[in-house]
């Protein structure tokens, strides 16, 4: 039998940490899965359900899915909470700090609605809130990308997680890249509608699927084994 305090065996806390990370990883999944539903049905019946507008429109005051889009939005920043939680301990610190800052971006790019179009400078005057509202959902943005970076090259999540995270931050970059320069470039159309959408479906899917692994990871057994105690 494990003694708790001798060195190398799992202590109950220990196990109960482990538990506990399982149950918000499993939340982070049901929030993401019920955020990027409810988004989505608001963007498809907004305003503009084709890709030449913002996801963000969807949310404009007046709007009949507006309530259903903040939910979204919200759900999301939850979940990102929630996957913060999730990470092991041992975990590079900026990966969970910069999920804590997407989510408090999301939420208040979700609490501030742009007005109708979203519009953004160069092209486009703008209001204050729309000001706020744009800088929060880049900055929600940044900061998953970001994360997915620091976790792709932190050791103590397992090489699912970072295989996951490398995967999606190779491919968030160069769209995050490309979605700045249109904007800056070209302004509101076809072109960042879509790229918008590519980005937020990645983050989305990355999302859940790294909750779902973190989730189903097996819980350590307080010998120290993580075979759930089984002789």
């Amino acid at each position: 039998m494990a003694e708790p305090n001798r060195p190398g065996t799992t202590t109950a806390p220990a196990v109960r940490a482990d538990v506990a990370r399982r149950v918000a990883a499993s939340a982070a999944a049901g929030c993401t899965l019920a955020g990027a539903v409810a988004v989505t049905v608001a963007v498809l019946a907004g305003p503009d359900p084709a890709l030449t507008g913002y996801v963000s429109e969807a949310g404009i005051a007046g709007s009949g899915h507006a309530t259903t889009y903040r939910i979204g939005i919200l759900a999301l920043a939850g979940a990102l909470l929630l996957l913060a939680a999730a990470l092991p301990t041992g975990v590079w610190a900026a990966a969970p700090a910069l999920l804590a800052v997407g989510a408090v971006s999301s939420a208040v790019s979700g609490a501030v609605t742009c007005s109708a179009g979203c519009p953004l400078p160069p092209f486009e005057r703008s209001t204050a809130a729309d000001l706020v509202h744009g800088g929060a959902s880049i900055a929600a943005t940044a900061a998953v990308v970001f994360a997915m970076v620091a976790l792709a090259v932190s050791g103590s999540v397992g090489p699912a997680v970072r295989r996951l995270a490398g995967g999606a931050a190779t491919l968030a970059l160069p769209l995050c890249a490309a979605v700045g320069l249109a904007m800056l470039v070209v302004g509101r159309g076809d072109v960042v509608g879509v790229l918008e959408r590519l980005i937020l479906a990645l983050a989305t899917l990355w999302g859940l699927a790294t909750a779902t692994v973190l989730a189903l990871a097996p819980v350590r057994a307080p010998s120290g084994r993580s075979d759930g105690g089984r002789m």
